[in-house]
């Protein structure tokens, strides 16, 4: 499956990615229902695809100059790929054939290629996507013309728990907060990217910190009070009147995160816990100044294939 660059926010306790987002029906528009239940892979994959082709258009706007075009943004703390080198030395990737899962408009992608990269980024949602011809293109039906940067990045739609590739095909794969908080089973993103990795490769991944799901999503003081059980991995859930989904996101503890990628076929290298810098003044959500200095807001894996 695949999402976004960065989480939205909620009133919800202890639901860090939530949306808000309001559902049609045949009268008035409504709020979907939100609550905490079981939400298999079919579900949520096409909660997930539903949602981002609802809302894509509504991230872009609004995170667009925070991500900007051509930037690797591990998070909304804001850490630069070309300051952390989390995949490795930026002057190493020239020629490597790089997977990015959970692309959406594929500004990572795009910060690859102009360092030599040969990136291919998959999205679960045609709308992101779209939004990824419109940048590459400098204009389109998508939203107001953007740039160029190194050229048109190879795009794909597809889910991240059956990638449409061969075994061993790319040397690098990375995903910025896309996928892997919205399956139902993340051991098969695992094995998925395991699969189409060539030995000794790279697998990069950001997602919500597990912490902040024990605590409101809430960026002021509100938010740094325990309002639910971290060892809670029933998933959050978005429905609608009828009882469809139309949101889930999935709550794995740290320890739960590091065994999915030991199961996966990988060895963990390092976790990274990036701290609040003092020039990110913006609020995203539940991510703000107030919280990112006193709780970890994201959780950057990065893993080797066996």
């Amino acid at each position: 499956m695949v999402q976004e660059h960065m989480p939205r926010a909620t009133d919800e306790p202890g639901t860090p990615g939530a949306t808000g987002d309001l559902i049609a029906t045949a009268g008035e528009p409504v709020e979907p229902t939100a609550t905490r239940r079981i939400a298999g892979d079919t579900e949520s994959s096409r909660a997930s695809r539903g949602w981002w082709d609802r809302n894509a258009d509504e991230y872009q706007e609004e995170h667009g100059g925070f991500l900007g075009d051509d930037r690797f943004v591990w998070g909304p703390e804001g850490l630069d790929e070309a300051e952390a080198g989390l995949l490795g030395p930026a002057d190493g990737l020239k020629g490597l054939a790089v997977l990015e899962v959970g692309a959406g408009a594929a500004q990572c992608s795009r910060w690859l290629a102009a360092q030599g990269a040969r990136p291919v980024a998959l999205d679960i949602s045609h709308r992101q996507l779209r939004h990824a011809m419109r940048i590459d293109t400098g204009a389109g039906e998508a939203g107001e013309a953007g740039s160029a940067g190194a050229g048109p990045v190879a795009l794909v739609q597809a889910d991240a728990t059956a990638l449409p590739f061969r075994d061993a095909s790319f040397d690098l794969a990375c995903s910025a907060y896309g996928a892997v908080p919205f399956v139902a089973d993340p051991v098969r993103v695992m094995r998925e990217v395991h699969r189409v990795l060539r030995p000794g490769a790279r697998w990069v991944f950001s997602v919500t910190h597990p912490l902040r799901w024990a605590f409101p999503d809430e960026p002021g003081p509100e938010g740094l009070s325990v309002a639910a059980s971290y060892f809670d991995r029933t998933p959050y859930v978005e429905q609608d009147e009828t009882g469809r989904a139309v949101y889930v996101e999935h709550h794995r503890t740290l320890g739960d995160r590091v065994r999915d990628v030991v199961a996966g076929g990988f060895r963990l290298l390092d976790l990274v816990e990036p701290e609040w810098p003092a020039w990110n003044d913006q609020e995203w959500g539940g991510w703000s100044p107030l919280r990112g200095n006193l709780i970890p807001g994201t959780a950057i894996f990065v893993c080797e294939r066996d």
